[in-house]
């Protein structure tokens, strides 16, 4: 008998054979497809474990969105500003000094005028400080180690979404800030924060509110330099309130894996503008443990107490150093608390800059209050340490603060 195979009918070559190949052939196709698939999986994973955000694309994407916002000005026109902000400051530094009794040395050197895109770059920065300290452990949990293809490729359909969700709002959100005092809370080193002018929103908004730029420009940069006195001049003020964000990262780190379908149903209720009858008010709060929650509110109540101070000052400070400072001021918190689009309160929801407009209102009535009561002293009080800074209920009742501090005063 002949060494050659004899397939179902007897004849050499016939169906059993050409089986026979197809099945070695797919063999061979299937481990070289499993092959490619553990090396795509792992070198997904990789590029999946670099970050959950791609932070220059969402610069990039911000950038994009604020080149059509009106009123671009070119580096020359920027830098022919420098000069109108130093002499604001120049006035400004030593009136705030006498007034608060605290020195703010190098704060005019720290000083700076933005573009929108500047603005932007600075606060990636920040952003993406914050984000680093959860995001290995944030990375652990949506895509484990030797997750596969799958999980792979989900989290980088995650990343393209949230990058592009960050640098919308970063976008939006850089077309609407004045000033601001930079300041990086969860730094390993306590390097003072610096002054920020975003000049093309300042000109903008001083056109909007028909009310002269110098001044409009001294005015915001009182504001902003105050901040840098609460600061500054208070070196307790900065680890106290990077312990509680620190804190708060943590156990959102920890407890995010359990968000899920809540935190999508929350934000859902928070855009069509729904509140729930029993429990927080905003969206943020709803996904909060107890001791998220406490955490935030002392933190709201600090944010609150530094909004409302700076506000108070640039009022009563300002009417020695800018003109018409009280149409200047009305005009502006009329525009500030002006009925926004459905849009744009679906949007100050969505970042949390609804809950930094209540924080102005709050603080304001707040600081008000206890100089009204207890004068200079009051205010110098509030600053001395952790304990004098007012606690949630004590922000909508300066009475409570000033019985519990200041006993007696304004009896």
């Amino acid at each position: 008998m002949s060494g050659r195979r004899v397939g179902r009918n007897g004849n050499g070559g016939g169906p059993a054979w050409r089986d026979d190949r197809v099945w070695q052939a797919g063999f061979l196709v299937g481990s070289a497809l499993g092959a490619a698939a553990t090396v795509l999986g792992r070198r997904a994973e990789r590029v999946a474990r670099q970050g959950l955000v791609d932070w220059p694309r969402a610069e990039r994407i911000a950038a994009a969105r604020l080149r059509n916002t009106p009123g671009t000005l070119s580096p020359e026109e920027l830098r022919a500003t420098e000069p109108a902000y130093a002499a604001a400051m120049a006035a400004i530094v030593p009136r705030l000094s006498e007034t608060l009794g605290a020195e703010l040395p190098g704060v005019v050197e720290r000083a700076g005028v933005v573009d929108r895109a500047g603005w932007v770059a600075a606060n990636v920065t920040t952003f993406a400080s914050l984000i680093g300290t959860l995001e290995d452990e944030l990375l652990d949990q949506v895509i484990p180690r030797g997750g596969g293809l799958t999980k792979a490729t989900m989290a980088l359909a995650n990343r393209w979404v949230t990058t592009r969700q960050l640098g919308f709002l970063l976008g939006f959100m850089g077309s609407k800030v004045l000033g601001q005092y930079d300041l990086a809370l969860l730094s390993a080193e306590a390097t003072p924060g610096r002054l920020l002018f975003v000049e093309e929103n300042i000109r903008q908004t001083a056109t909007a509110l028909d009310v002269p730029l110098d001044p409009f420009r001294t005015w915001i940069a009182l504001h902003e330099t105050t901040h840098a006195f609460e600061f500054e001049a208070h070196p307790w003020l900065r680890p106290y309130l990077a312990e509680r964000l620190e804190a708060q990262l943590r156990l959102f780190s920890r407890e995010a894996s359990g968000l899920g379908r809540e935190a999508l149903r929350s934000l859902g209720r928070s855009i069509r503008g729904e509140r729930e009858a029993d429990g927080p008010e905003h969206w943020m709060e709803r996904l909060m443990s107890p001791e998220q929650r406490r955490l935030f509110r002392e933190t709201q109540a600090v944010m609150s107490l530094l909004e409302g101070f700076s506000d108070y000052v640039m009022d009563e400070v300002g009417r020695d150093l800018v003109p018409d400072v009280e149409r200047i001021s009305n005009r502006f918190h009329e525009r500030r608390h002006a009925r926004r689009s459905p849009f744009e309160r679906a949007v100050m929801r969505l970042t949390g800059m609804d809950i930094k407009l209540e924080q102005y209102r709050k603080g304001e009535l707040f600081v008000r209050a206890i100089a009204e009561a207890g004068g200079s002293a009051a205010l110098r009080r509030v600053w001395e340490g952790p304990d004098s800074m007012p606690r949630h209920g004590e922000i909508d009742d300066p009475s409570a603060w000033l019985a519990r501090v200041m006993p007696g005063a304004g009896s």
